[in-house]
């Protein structure tokens, strides 16, 4: 009877767990940053009664509102200007340069050769004033050597302005234009040319060219100083071929130029080139020597 009694209490020992798990415990709220009143300028927080401000917070307020002084402004827009003058500087400089930067090699050592071979005709004519100078200083009878050197400047200038034939070495060029379409302008191109390459004589269809002459349209044809010419159109030139030729031929000068107009232009070399043509005195209306 009590072994019947007791089983129950048994059974009921052995299903209930001999020890039951607590509770867990609540999760601890995350620390709240106390807000922070801000600062009146030249007050400490320890003055306000706050604690005092973490580096990250001082830089803050150190950085915003960004406070700009009259000085630094200054200093801004001088800065600008300055920067600004230089970008356009720099860029001046390379639309200049873009145009040599483009060439080729040849055509770079060409114009080095040309810009060479000008200076060298400075530079001897240079030593030619010097000489006569040193003649003139020298001299035991220096009205003779005075009147010597005036006569030869004289032939030179004669030479220069039109009115005494030369000869010497030079270049012809013939220029065959059986389409009509060479105009003034391009013959004046290559006069110019010519000019800048050291030509101290020429002349064109038997007119002397000096520092006056103009060329004008004159329908199908060309006139120089109001006298007409016609194709072919042959220029003779008294000067150093070495220069006189290049200075034509060099890429987009004369030569190009008149064959883009469907022109042909042939230059020759010559030891002798006769420029005869002449042009009369004329005797200026209004200009005076100033020497008395």
């Amino acid at each position: 009877m009590n072994n019947q009694d007791e089983q129950p209490e048994n059974r009921l020992r052995k299903e209930l767990p001999d020890e039951v798990p607590a509770p867990a415990a609540p999760a601890a709220p995350a620390p709240v940053e106390p807000r922070r009143t801000p600062v009146e300028p030249g007050r400490t927080p320890a003055e306000v009664g706050e604690p005092p401000l973490t580096g990250r917070q001082r830089l803050i307020n150190g950085v915003w509102p960004p406070r700009v002084t009259r000085a630094q402004l200054i200093v801004a827009v001088l800065l600008f200007g300055l920067g600004f003058g230089l970008a356009v500087q720099v860029a001046s400089n390379s639309d200049s340069d873009s145009a040599l930067r483009g060439a080729r090699q040849e055509d770079l050592v060409r114009i080095l050769d040309e810009l060479d071979d000008r200076t060298q005709r400075l530079e001897d004519e240079k030593q030619g004033l010097e000489k006569q100078r040193q003649e003139l200083q020298s001299s035991s009878d220096q009205a003779a050597e005075a009147r010597k050197q005036t006569a030869e400047k004289e032939k030179q200038l004669g030479i220069l302005a039109g009115t005494v034939a030369a000869q010497g070495p030079g270049i012809t060029m013939t220029v065959e234009d059986t389409k009509g379409t060479v105009k003034a302008d391009m013959l004046l191109d290559a006069i110019q040319e010519l000019r800048a390459a050291g030509a101290e004589a020429i002349q064109v269809n038997g007119v002397r060219v000096v520092a006056s002459t103009y060329f004008t349209d004159s329908g199908k044809t060309v006139s120089v100083d109001g006298h007409k010419i016609n194709a072919p159109y042959r220029f003779q030139v008294i000067g150093k071929s070495q220069d006189l030729e290049p200075a034509l031929n060099i890429p987009g000068g004369v030569v190009q130029t008149l064959e883009k107009e469907q022109a042909t232009a042939t230059v020759e070399r010559s030891d002798k080139i006769v420029v005869d043509a002449l042009r009369q005195v004329k005797q200026p209306d209004y200009a005076r020597s100033s020497s008395r």
